[in-house]
């Protein structure tokens, strides 16, 4: 069924081609999602494809305590009195067609996820894409001193092994679940794979987390089989691993919480290599 909330402003034709999912929202902890995805978005030549409208699918006035609707209100600045930013929600497909990728980044719906999920599919389709990719991140137990752990869930039994290839866990969260989720279980139904990576970061970290980026980032050029300039990001990891450890050891009960998540992750390491 079209999707009348989709516009498009081209319509490249990608051989076997990709989308990359990023949605900033629940599952954008660190910027993950949107961070991956536009990471692997520079330096390209890309162009517009495709958006979607955004009024339909999002509240702007929840009804509640200001500190509660404040997280549903898009955010503006003024600067003299004159608005200088406005941030309205945007989604937007864009294309490297000669590489065969297609990338959205917008904002997770919170109405009308079939209709939004519908708009997803006829993108994919009107472009040639056969596999989707979502980027993600959750608040977990893993220190900032150590590797991200990344974990994965697919559309078919067959694709366990690509992720698997790429050191990415097989998932068995239970619980709330993310629109990603609704895009997995109908993807077998448009005739496409779909595949989720999602990296674990530091639950005890907020803004910006470089280190997992590049721990994505690094693991989507080698299944993508894409040059990416990782230099960049492996500078902006150390550095903010740093700045965080010094943060960290001027908190002494943080410090030791940090200290006992670093032997966990240790000890689960040296199982997981002997079994």
């Amino acid at each position: 069924m079209p999707c009348p909330e989709l516009e498009f402003s081209a319509r490249p034709k990608l051989t076997e081609g990709t989308l990359l999912l990023a949605l900033s929202g629940w599952m954008d902890g660190g910027l993950v999602s949107t961070g991956t995805v536009r990471r692997m978005m520079e330096n390209r030549e890309t162009i517009a494809v495709a958006k979607i409208d955004a009024d339909p699918f999002y509240i702007y006035n929840f009804p509640g305590s200001m500190e509660i609707a404040a997280l549903f209100r898009p955010p503006v600045k003024y600067a003299d009195g004159i608005i200088s930013e406005l941030q309205m929600p945007e989604n937007v497909f864009t294309a490297d067609a000669a590489a065969n990728l297609l990338f959205f980044t917008g904002n997770e719906p919170n109405l009308r996820w079939q209709a939004f999920a519908d708009c997803i599919f006829e993108a994919a389709h009107e472009t040639g894409v056969k596999r989707i990719i979502f980027i993600g991140s959750f608040g977990g137990s893993v220190p900032h001193t150590r590797e991200p752990r990344l974990y994965g869930s697919v559309s078919h039994e067959r694709l366990k092994s690509v992720l698997q290839a790429n050191d990415v866990r097989l998932s068995d969260y239970e619980g709330p679940t993310n629109f990603a989720s609704l895009l997995l279980s109908q993807a077998a139904q448009h005739d496409i794979d779909m595949l989720s990576l999602v990296a674990e970061i530091p639950g005890y970290l907020q803004g910006i987390n470089p280190m997992s980026i590049e721990a994505v980032t690094r693991r989507l050029a080698k299944l993508l089989n894409q040059p990416v300039d990782l230099d960049a990001l492996r500078q902006a990891s150390t550095g903010w691993e740093l700045q965080v450890s010094e943060a960290v050891e001027k908190d002494a009960e943080l410090a030791q919480t940090v200290r006992k998540l670093e032997e966990q992750y240790d000890n689960e390491l040296i199982g997981h290599e002997e079994g």
